[in-house]
């Protein structure tokens, strides 16, 4: 009579304690990845258009400015629940630790740097672009950009045709009803038969000659702001979209930036953008591909320059 063979629960033992060791090294290397060397990023917002819209998905590198309080990622499991449900916020995967001032191997970002940073107080992320530095006085006036009372050049291009679509519903909610007419009134009808948002755009050139597009909606209150000279260790922050864009120039209580923001509160620079949806994502499988938006993979998010260094 042949004998059973007997069940090994030592082996089996070993074999789960090894499977979990290994687990355990790879989440702790792309936890070391992700909070000192890069992390993706998700665009929750318009704030930064025409560069960014809803939907992208972006690499940050989180060592250009040296490491603070924010760099390190700590995971947030009900972040991540909530995140993965339909209609989530897929932009809160994490916890920062508490504040704490100054950078290790700390440098100051450059005037036109796309940065991460975290409002004073608060515990997520926002995307802005450096536009003043340190000991600077910033003033907007008419929505010009007076940087120790020398203006911004600025110059009207060509509007910027961005596709509707759920991600960018240009002023109208996913039912269709307009949440902001300055937008919806901007809407047009393309030969392709697609709706098209048609932005009227306002390039800026800074005093370092890093050169982008800004959205120029009209008349807004954070059109007129200052003067306010920039504190030691501190960045002034702006959106693109300038007329829809809660940044230094809007208090934290109207979660906006609440004015130069310390060095500290900066997690890294965006630098390209890898992918974008469109927002027609479904949990159908066939619907992932047709929500890709074409021509956005691989789109530097460096603005461009004809000059080096600063001033």
């Amino acid at each position: 009579m042949a004998s059973k063979k007997s069940f090994d629960i030592g082996g089996f033992g070993r074999a789960v304690w090894a499977e979990i060791k290994g687990l355990t090294i790879v989440l702790l290397v792309v936890l070391l990845v992700h909070s000192f060397v890069a992390k993706p990023f998700y665009i929750p917002s318009e704030s930064m258009m025409p560069a960014m819209l809803t939907g992208d998905r972006l690499v940050v590198s989180k060592y250009p400015y040296g490491y603070s309080f924010v760099s390190p990622t700590i995971p947030d499991p009900i972040g991540i629940a909530k995140a993965i449900v339909p209609g989530g916020d897929p932009g809160r995967w994490t916890v920062t630790l508490p504040p704490m001032e100054g950078r290790l191997f700390g440098s100051m970002p450059q005037r036109g740097d796309i940065v991460i940073v975290t409002p004073p107080g608060k515990n997520e992320d926002y995307i802005k672009r450096v536009i003043g530095l340190p000991g600077e006085t910033i003033e907007l006036v008419d929505g010009t950009v007076m940087i120790d009372g020398t203006p911004v050049a600025r110059e009207v291009v060509d509007n910027a045709r961005i596709p509707v679509d759920p991600n960018s519903p240009c002023g109208r909610s996913r039912g269709g009803a307009p949440v902001d007419l300055a937008l919806v009134q901007q809407i047009e009808a393309g030969d392709d038969g697609r709706l098209y948002c048609s932005l009227p755009i306002v390039r800026e050139t800074l005093p370092n000659g890093v050169s982008y597009d800004t959205v120029d909606l009209g008349r807004f209150e954070g059109d007129d702001y200052g003067p306010l000279t920039i504190p030691d260790d501190h960045v002034f922050l702006m959106g693109d979209n300038r007329d829809r864009s809660s940044d230094s120039r809007v208090s934290l209580e109207e979660r906006g930036l609440g004015g130069a923001v310390p060095v500290e509160n900066i997690g890294g620079r965006a630098e390209f953008i890898t992918f974008s949806l469109d927002g027609t994502t479904a949990w159908n499988p066939a619907t992932w591909l047709s929500s890709f938006r074409e021509g956005r993979g691989w789109t530097s998010l460096r603005g461009s320059t004809g000059a080096t260094g600063d001033e």
